[in-house]
């Protein structure tokens, strides 16, 4: 290397220190710490004790609370990751005709994936509370009976993953930018051999936004995996009734935080890890047959 050559590249790691350093300090090593402690008792206050597997053998074979948040990890992701992108889609759909004030529809339906998930639980506690809720009330005008919904062990996940579908519009407004990137040739061609709309749909503008759909199913998956504040707030954290809401991220901060059991944690943080990366690898891999890019 030249002096100059040293002395830019010099220049370039003094400007790039900040994100460095912050990246060491607070990205780098807590992912190496954490791998460290996943193979430790550790509970903070004493010093970690190496353990080997013994914290991954005791989750996987020996902790029924950690089978049960998968379970409902599981069951809440494979409902409301595919319903949540079919209602993103058709109400993309809706909102993509040429009507008047299209700006304003797409402000109302876009407005409560803003709204804090603090806030929008404590209103949907509201909604679904079973004697004064929302809902029920309604029911009940026509002479219908509720159920419990997030009271009820039956009910409580299906009461989340409706829950779910107030932030769709987040996704919607992806669907909104990959529909108007369809090719208005394709529909023109369409209209020729006399297609009507369910074909136009199904043939045109279904394929040229599955780039999109891939997007969002990836993006939804690893949420869904994540799913925390909200069953936080609604259950203050207790996973209520019967362990039904107990997710995988809640049941990992009460080991954390509550039981301090924090290599323990820290092991299920590496098997929510490497179940995230799994999904996502699969989703990539099987996208190869059903994902189509114009122009290919």
């Amino acid at each position: 290397m030249t002096r100059r050559e040293r002395r830019n590249l010099r220049n370039g790691l003094l400007f790039a220190s900040p994100y460095l350093l912050g990246f060491v300090a607070f990205t780098l090593y807590p992912i190496v710490m954490s791998l460290y402690y996943s193979l430790c008792h550790y509970n903070v206050i004493n010093p970690p004790v190496w353990c080997g597997l013994d914290n991954f053998r005791t989750l996987i074979t020996e902790d029924k609370v950690f089978g049960k948040s998968l379970w409902n990890t599981l069951y809440f992701t494979v409902f409301s990751v595919p319903m949540g992108l079919a209602i993103a889609v058709g109400l993309a759909l809706l909102l993509h005709q040429k009507v008047w004030g299209l700006a304003g529809y797409r402000t109302v339906f876009f407005l409560p994936s803003i709204v804090p998930i603090v806030a929008s639980g404590v209103l949907w506690l509201w909604v679904l509370n079973p004697q004064n809720g929302l809902i029920n009330s309604t029911l009940a005008m026509m002479n219908i009976e509720g159920p419990g919904w997030i009271a009820d062990e039956y009910w409580s996940k299906p009461s989340l993953i409706l829950m779910s579908f107030w932030s769709v519009g987040s996704a919607m407004v992806i669907f909104l930018a990959g529909l108007a990137e369809v090719p208005q040739s394709l529909y023109e061609v369409a209209d020729i051999d006399g297609a009507g709309r369910l074909r136009k749909f199904w043939n045109v503008t279904l394929p040229m936004i599955t780039p999109t759909i891939l997007f969002n199913l990836v993006m939804g998956l690893i949420a869904a995996f994540q799913y925390f504040t909200q069953v936080y707030v609604m259950t203050a954290g207790k996973g209520t009734p019967a362990d039904t809401t107990m997710f995988y991220a809640l049941y990992m901060y009460k080991n954390a935080f509550n039981y301090l059991r924090m290599g323990y944690a820290s092991a299920m943080a590496w098997l929510l890890f490497i179940l995230v990366l799994t999904a996502t690898i699969g989703v990539l891999i099987s996208s190869k047959r059903w994902v189509h890019y114009h122009g290919e």
